[in-house]
């Protein structure tokens, strides 16, 4: 046991060693204590009580998944109530628009300047993006009521809806500074360790639920020992599955350049499994979760007809879930991997995979490998978003035309109700916050063992370095 502990303790040591990298880490953590400081800012002009209650019923919507990702602050409607989600969605905007722009495309070929030149468009959607939401928040907040209680907004109209507007819009901007300067100044990626504290904030809470489940023997303790035990095996997979990759072997040829001979060296074309990350989860969670919000601003009957058959757990909501998954994982991998541009390059430098012709075999051999990974990727992501559900609400078969009734009595009949009734516990870490924080997790460790390493000390693990998802 202590062999396995003093690697790490002498890795923290060697950390308040270096000077510039201490410095970062504080920097950092000081960057996320003002972040959680400000989450518990309100906004003028609404009704705590009634806000707390319209969220305990609202959390199949958009308003619980933006929720999530704000740590809190939604449904709380602290100043950073947006979270950083506006900066994400403006982010994936204009990598969408580079592939299909060529005014971006040029900018993204032009190094420092031209990223610089799409930070700065970015940053501009982002205001763009954020005051469109704060408004329709401040509209939806209006038209709804603490679970047929008191109005979330006691006095509403343009005056609240200004107030609104300039609250979220300035702490989205704030929080957005913050990333960046966390980036820059800080270790690791300033906007992932934003979204990440925003749902590690949240497991405190969890772990009193669950103690008071035990100590009010709403749960028992097998029960208890059982989803533990299923936290630890997920948790698990999800950090083999995002290590894991398919390593392509790349032999290149020899080459003899006046008295030297170069090449003849032997390497590999490292692809993840799970190439698109989170990504694919974020798109498609906001797209099924929208529908349901328009339950929210319409009130006419066919509206929540239609959106209550997109509420979580019904067969129509799965569906387009997990369609969305699966089509926003190849989408996006075929945004940041080009298997033409990699074949090519390959070919300029004297390479080839072994027995495969050099150029457009090679593009063929690696985007058939590609497209394999990213289906078993996209089955992962499904598997893992979709078990918070079966835990929580189960699936509901009922619904499904013509079959529905039948299915769900002979579920029945051979005591398997469970698949329709879900277990009735709360996961806290499934679906895309456990992505989120084991990944964002595994590639800030592996940034600081890169720092400790390039400066001679031992990382965290001596035998050989932690590798993240980028690996």
């Amino acid at each position: 046991m202590s062999a396995n502990i003093n690697p790490i303790v002498d890795s923290i040591k060697n950390i308040t060693n270096i000077p510039e990298l201490r410095n970062r880490i504080l920097f950092m953590l000081m960057m996320l204590a003002v972040y959680r400081v400000g989450s518990w800012v309100p906004t003028p002009g609404i009704d705590s009580a009634a806000l707390e209650q319209m969220f305990a019923s609202q959390t199949n919507t958009i308003f619980g998944f933006l929720n999530m990702f704000s740590g809190g602050n939604l449904s709380r409607l602290s100043v950073f109530a947006l979270g950083i989600t506006p900066y994400i969605t403006a982010s994936i905007i204009l990598q969408l628009l580079t592939v299909v722009w060529p005014y971006l495309e040029r900018l993204s070929k032009e190094g420092e300047l031209g990223r610089k030149k799409i930070t700065q468009y970015t940053r501009y959607l982002t205001v763009g993006l954020s005051i469109v939401q704060s408004f329709a928040t401040a509209i939806a907040l209006e038209r709804t009521t603490g679970a047929g209680g008191p109005p979330v907004v006691p006095h509403p109209g343009w005056t609240f809806r200004f107030i609104t507007v300039i609250t979220l819009t300035t702490g989205t901007a704030f929080i957005m500074w913050v990333g960046e300067q966390i980036s820059e100044r800080g270790i690791g990626n300033g906007i992932s360790l934003i979204i990440f504290a925003g749902i590690v904030a949240g497991l405190p809470h969890a772990i009193f639920a669950l103690y008071e489940n035990v100590s009010n023997r709403t749960m028992s303790p097998i029960t208890i020992i059982i989803l533990l035990a299923m936290m630890v095996a997920v948790v698990a997979a999800v950090v083999f599955v995002e290590r894991g990759q398919r390593r392509i072997p790349v032999q290149y040829a020899k080459r003899v350049v006046g008295r030297k001979m170069y090449g003849g060296q032997s390497t590999h074309l490292p692809l993840r499994v799970n190439s698109g990350g989170v990504i694919p989860v974020i798109f498609a969670a906001s797209i099924v979760a929208f529908p349901s919000t328009l339950g929210l601003v319409f009130q006419q009957s066919w509206v929540r007809g239609f959106t209550q058959q997109l509420q979580q757990g019904y067969p129509l909501y799965n569906l387009f879930y997990i369609c969305g998954i699966i089509f926003f994982c190849f989408f996006y991998v075929a945004i940041i991997f080009n298997p033409d541009e990699v074949a090519d390059n390959i070919r300029k430098y004297g390479g080839f995979i072994p027995g495969i012709r050099p150029g457009k075999r090679t593009a063929e051999q690696i985007d058939r490998i590609l497209t394999r990974l990213t289906f078993a990727g996209g089955i992962y992501l499904v598997l893992v978003a979709l078990l918070p559900e079966f835990l929580i609400t189960g699936f509901k078969v009922q619904p499904i035309p013509w079959i529905g009734p039948t299915l769900d009595n002979l579920l029945n009949r051979f005591n398997l109700d469970i698949i329709t009734t879900g277990m009735g516990l709360t996961f806290y870490f499934g679906g895309t916050s456990l992505l989120i924080v084991v990944g964002v997790a595994m590639d800030t460790v592996q940034q600081i063992e890169s720092q400790l390493i390039m400066r001679h000390y031992d990382g965290f693990l001596k035998k050989g370095r932690i590798r993240g998802r980028r690996g």
